[in-house]
């Protein structure tokens, strides 16, 4: 499998200005979104939900995130402003993925929480063996209730990531890895 290989080898992410469009829509986002949801998943409980954000939805997002801030913190600077604004609109498409982990009889919550970020990590991989490139962040509408109702994320539902994807107008620049010999070792025993 070289082009996997080759993937997984020279996968960075890409600055959100330096997403254009076109996003996958349609059929091609629905094959890509099928292959990202082929994750760890026990018991099968499927503790994770996507949002997508796009088109004029995209810009509503913002002016309702701009007003909570603004009721948070008062009159925002013009360039927080405009950075809210367009908070969702510096990608052409924009997902949400939710992590719904709760408690289970069997599962434990931690496996649902490491399963929704699979999921968002397979999500990367899926746009990227499309042709398309995806950045993961979160910042603070993922951990503001206010934010996250005004996304359709209900309280007790937590934001795994927000992924900014679309065409790289721009090629990766690497930056340093760790070295394996600081983040591996032999279990003694």
């Amino acid at each position: 499998m070289p082009d996997l290989k080759h993937h997984l080898a020279s996968r960075r992410s890409v600055s959100i200005p330096a997403l254009a469009a076109p996003a996958p829509s349609g059929a091609e986002l629905d094959e890509i979104l099928r292959l990202a949801l082929r994750v760890p998943d026990h018991g099968k409980l499927a503790p994770w939900r996507l949002v997508l954000i796009r088109g004029a939805s995209a810009g509503r997002l913002g002016q309702a995130l701009t007003q909570i801030a603004e009721d948070r913190e008062g009159p925002l600077s013009d360039g927080r402003r405009a950075y809210e604004l367009e908070r969702f609109t510096r990608a052409p498409l924009v997902i949400t993925v939710v992590s719904r982990a709760a408690p289970h009889f069997k599962v434990p919550e931690w496996e649902q929480v490491l399963s929704a970020g699979a999921l968002t990590m397979n999500l990367v991989h899926a746009l990227a063996a499309y042709g398309y490139a995806a950045t993961w962040i979160t910042e603070w509408p993922a951990y503001d209730d206010a934010a996250k109702a005004a996304l359709g994320i209900a309280p007790d539902e937590k934001v795994a990531g927000f992924l900014y994807v679309g065409t790289p107008t721009e090629e990766r620049s690497e930056r340093p890895r760790p070295d394996l010999a600081e983040v591996v070792t032999e279990a003694a025993g």
